[in-house]
């Protein structure tokens, strides 16, 4: 610059003036323009909302911001709210949305609108809507559902296009949302979540987007994420908690990470906290995914429509505790397709895909003072057409399952179960085969469902067709099978465990039991199935006392039918008090030689005493 010569300089010195007065003259004039904006914009906004929405919305801040420089607008203390007398004319009126919606934030930003476009030419074009912390409070009410605004005639865009051409939203951010799913009706919360956050891309509202039906609600996609999910249950005994849940509108692809139950007491003192028989779960789910599940039907008509739910790798574990009396209920109200309908929220799921499952059910014996655990390790195949849609139901009336496991970790089963879905009887059918294992592997199940000890045998095959409702089984069983020894048992007096009967056995292996099937130059002896299910059983305990049934009656012992719950519990209570009564006469025999021997050292003591003196 010292260089220069005096001409340069002063030309210099005066670009730089003019170009610092242009900048002051910009500044001046974005300021002012600002200014005198800042009270149109305030009220085209509001009017925009309050229009837009057929008077059933309304918005409110305290301030707003322009930067015509950056095309930056944020507004200070927002809250979005419904005007709740629109909504009960158009409820009378049965037009009124499932879903209202409360927002409140401190802060909202637009950022990058082409502020010159939204004025002379009549068009929104922005870069970024970002919502941070939001408090979000979703409410649903009963009311007849309609069809979604996107696909009727006065759709979004012809509301807006007598002020505006097109409305470009590159993104829109919810971040760190508090989100309240509420029942309008008396406002209890149903669910609440922390820590929501959604993402939509490329919102466009114009001639040729309101008819685009790649796009959702005008968007080319809605992505959503929690982070962080837990709760407990309404009866206290359970922690909910889930790592993490994704989701993308447009797709109807849904992701859930770490799903628990956990149950808040260990398996004893948690079964105590009731006066009956309870089944407690302890579940574990890494992944739960759904694909084309159908998240405009879903808000709109309030029904859950998908074509896959896929649970992978799950633990779930079943503890019973015996020493209990049982429920006065009729578990048949819990039959899978029973169950299904009792459910609120309409559903119908194409495919359930069960990949992996490892389920272990344990049953607390009070007598023993010991835990048996059935194991269905592997659990793997598909559940076809899980509904409880009266019209999906009206096509098809039938849930399938179609399952492979490895059983009480010593083999492999095939199982296929019809589930009739318009049955008040719970019917179904359930057939199958199980593969080739050591017999012996049976006896944690055989010694209490069937009184009998399995001292060697093989199995090559069992075949089996059965047909079920809530009263019992029939069918057949086909199983092939070598070697069989047993040891038959009777019940234990005073509900004490089974015991031997060792004349009887040796009988029955000589005589009555058959040791193969079939046997040497014999046809193949097919076995009846019937069995008579007590209120208190499961559908679980139906299946496999039905398939027992069947192998008692094969090998040509027959069935002996178990007491019912009540009778069992008799026994326990009996039995148990018993031991109270033990208990408490040999405290009395410890007390009474505690005492006689006090006795005899105080005799011995004043024995020495005495001749001391002497």
């Amino acid at each position: 610059m010292t260089n220069l010569n005096p001409k340069k300089k002063k030309l210099l010195k005066w670009i730089a003036g003019v170009l610092i007065a242009l900048l002051v003259l910009v500044i001046a004039s974005a300021v002012y323009i600002a200014a005198k904006w800042k009270p149109f914009l305030t009220e085209k906004i509001k009017t925009g909302v309050y229009e837009a929405s057929d008077h059933l919305y309304n918005i409110d801040f305290t301030d707003l911001n322009l930067n015509i420089l950056t095309g930056t607008v944020s507004m200070d203390s927002v809250k979005l709210y419904p005007d709740t007398a629109v909504f009960h004319k158009l409820r009378k009126q049965d037009l009124a949305p499932v879903h209202l919606f409360e927002i409140r934030l401190d802060e909202l930003k637009l950022t990058r609108i082409s502020i010159m476009d939204a004025y002379f030419k009549k068009r929104i074009n922005m870069n970024a809507i970002v919502l941070d912390h939001p408090s979000i409070n979703m409410l649903r009410f009963n009311v007849k559902p309609q069809p979604d605004t996107v696909k009727t005639a006065t759709n979004l865009y012809q509301k807006i296009s007598k002020s505006l051409e097109s409305v470009h939203i590159r993104s829109i951010k919810v971040l760190n949302a508090n989100f309240d799913y509420i029942k309008g009706e008396n406002g209890t919360v149903l669910n609440a979540v922390k820590k929501l956050n959604v993402s939509i891309t490329d919102v466009l509202i114009d001639s040729v987007s309101q008819h685009d039906k790649e796009r959702f609600y005008y968007s080319k996609d809605v992505a959503f994420e929690l982070i962080g999910y837990k709760s407990v249950s309404k009866d206290k005994m359970y922690t909910i908690k889930v790592d993490t849940l994704t989701g993308f509108a447009n797709s109807g692809d849904i992701r859930l990470k770490g799903f628990q139950m956990i149950p808040m007491y260990p398996d004893l003192t948690f079964s105590r906290k009731y006066s009956t028989q309870r089944d407690r779960y302890d579940l574990k789910f890494p992944t739960i995914s759904f694909r084309g599940l159908d998240i405009e039907r879903f808000n709109v008509e309030g029904r859950l429509y998908a074509e896959a739910l896929t649970i992978a790798s799950a633990k779930v574990k079943i503890f019973m505790n015996r020493e209990l009396p049982p429920s006065k209920a009729n578990k048949s109200r819990n039959f899978p397709q029973i169950a299904l309908q009792r459910v609120e929220l309409p559903l119908i799921i194409d495919t359930v895909n069960l990949k992996n499952v490892d389920v272990a059910y344990t049953e607390y014996n009070p007598i023993a003072q010991e835990r048996g655990t059935v194991n269905i390790d592997n659990l793997t195949g598909t559940i076809k057409n899980v509904t409880n849609d009266s019209l999906q139901k009206s096509k098809n009336a039938f849930m399938a399952a179609d399952l492979k496991a490895k059983i009480i970790k010593a083999a492999d089963l095939d199982a296929h179960l019809r589930f009739n879905l318009n049955a008040a009887d719970g019917a179904f059918t359930f057939r199958g085969s199980i593969g080739a294992m050591n017999m012996p592997a049976l006896n944690p199940l055989a010694s209490a469902l069937g009184l009998v000890k399995i001292e060697t045998g093989n199995i090559q095959k069992v075949e089996f067709d059965v047909k079920g409702n809530a009263v019992g089984s029939t069918g057949s069983m086909k199983m092939y099978y070598t070697n069989l020894k047993v040891q038959l048992l009777k019940e234990g007096e005073d509900g004490a465990a089974p015991k031997k009967k060792g004349l009887l056995s040796f009988l029955a292996n000589k005589l009555v039991v058959k040791d193969a099937n079939p046997e040497k130059g014999e046809p193949l002896r097919v076995a009846p199935i019937q069995f008579t299910r007590s209120p208190s059983q499961s559908f679980f305990s139906l299946l496999w006392k039905s398939v027992f049934s069947g192998i008692r009656e094969t090998v040509g012992i027959g069935f002996i039918k178990p007491k019912s719950a009540e009778k069992s519990y008799e026994k326990i209570e009996d039995k148990l008090e018993e031991r109270k009564e033990d208990r408490k006469e040999k405290r009395e025999e410890r007390r009474e030689a505690r005492k006689k021997e006090r006795e005899e050292k105080q005799k011995a003591d004043d024995k020495k005493e005495k001749a001391g003196k002497n």
